[in-house]
């Protein structure tokens, strides 16, 4: 089989992560695989697993028809079988690249809810089960559930080297306990939990100095830094350090003691075994522990609170039995290793991902740009573009890539 992955950007996130180390997986198992983007910090690793990387145009207005005839001339040339976009931009220009081939597209959404304007009868694969439940309502059983997976080798404490000399470094203080945060430092979903996270151990009290590493860059990574700076400035000790965006993070989920994160960040710490605090929105931080996993399984590692302003509080709730008792923390993160080697293992992630692309070659016909089903996708999407125009002009536009109206908001974790 002859596969085309085409990640949402080339940045260093969860979902670009994700589909590269799926398409080395699937790669691994007999088949000839390709990733297709632009130029970013994740085409380094992209080389290190090996794959071919083919450089697409820029990206203008989404979908981009330069990058949709790019796409297209490759299905041609290299007799495509599936082209697998993640996140809604790629996905449509891949829907529309196989217009007139013999390819299928494949779109997974690891946003946390779906494009209406992502075709209906388009093979669709997304990362929680609550999100499952909604779109087979609609979509029935072409969709997939695919939780976030990790490579479990790679992200393994004897996998880092050389943890000490890259804490100092970056000035961490082998003294202090570390909490660490590696995320895209986005307004949408990240930010508030970050800056929560900052006022806490900018306030705390507690026995064992405390300090906070955060790793990662975005739009909102001068507000993470003003803050920051402000909170050390008044403590009159660093006790906030940020990086910026790193290559490779990993050594960062290895040095902690304990992860504060969501998504697929919060399961390459769990692999490092590490014991974790999941972020969310309006004041949510949770523990894993064998009482809530439960509710991650079904909402993802995400969730969301009552109250905003109660972030720190909460942070320090949940953190408190974890930073006073040494022995908890390795409880937690033995736990936190056996429940990926259990069900988020990359092997078997892959092997799914494989069976599904058999599926979708068995059952569907290639795409007609002239079916009702585009006609409908391309009716939302005008739409979509129009209502964010409205919102542009009157001030309350924001980057939204369906995190900012997450499912679990709309339908609150099952009892």
């Amino acid at each position: 089989m002859k596969i085309l992955v085409y990640p949402h950007d080339m940045s260093v996130g969860g979902s670009q992560l994700n589909a590269v180390e799926l398409a080395s997986g699937v790669r691994d198992l007999g088949h000839e695989v390709t990733v297709v983007g632009q130029q970013g910090a994740l085409r380094s690793h992209i080389r290190n697993l090996g794959l071919e990387f083919i450089e697409l145009p820029r990206i203008r207005r989404r979908p981009t028809p330069s990058i949709v005839r790019a796409l297209h001339q490759i299905v041609r040339s290299r007799d495509i079988d599936i082209i697998h976009g993640y996140e809604w931009p790629p996905t449509l220009e891949a829907f529309l690249a196989c217009q007139g081939t013999r390819a299928r597209p494949v779109s997974t959404v690891m946003s946390m809810s779906v494009a209406p304007f992502i075709p209906a009868k388009m093979p669709l694969i997304v990362g929680t089960e609550q999100i499952a439940a909604v779109e087979r309502a609609s979509r029935g059983d072409r969709v997939m559930l695919m939780e976030p997976p990790v490579d479990t080798r790679a992200n393994a404490l004897e996998a880092v080297a050389d943890l000490e000399r890259k804490g100092l470094d970056h000035g961490l203080d082998p003294a202090k306990l570390t909490l660490a945060i590696v995320s895209r430092l986005a307004p949408e979903m990240k930010l508030e939990g970050v800056l929560a996270a900052i006022d806490f151990v900018g306030g705390f009290k507690g026995g064992q100095p405390l300090q906070l590493l955060v790793v990662g860059d975005g739009p909102a990574f001068d507000t993470v830094r003003r803050k920051a700076d402000a909170v050390n400035s008044q403590c009159g000790e660093v006790r906030i350090l940020l990086t910026g965006e790193q290559a490779d993070p990993r050594w960062a989920y290895a040095i902690a003691d304990v992860i504060l994160g969501m998504g697929g960040s919060a399961l390459r710490g769990m692999s490092m075994g590490k014991p974790l605090v999941v972020q969310g929105e309006r004041g949510y931080w949770r523990a894993l522990t064998p009482q809530s996993v439960q509710d991650f399984y079904w909402q993802g590692w995400y969730g969301i609170g009552d109250d905003p302003a109660r972030g720190a509080l909460n942070l320090e709730n949940e953190l408190a039995p974890l930073l006073a008792d040494a022995a908890l923390r390795r409880e937690l993160g033995r736990y936190a290793r056996q429940v990926i080697d259990e069900r988020f293992s990359l092997d078997v992630a892959s092997a799914r991902q494989l069976s599904y692309y058999q599926q979708v070659l068995r059952a569907t016909n290639p795409p007609s740009v002239i079916s009702r089903d585009a006609l409908s996708s391309g009716y939302r999407l005008a739409k979509y573009e129009f209502d964010r125009q409205l919102s542009r002009l009157r001030g309350r536009l924001t980057n939204d890539d369906f995190n900012t109206t997450p499912v679990v908001s709309q339908q609150r974790v099952r009892t």
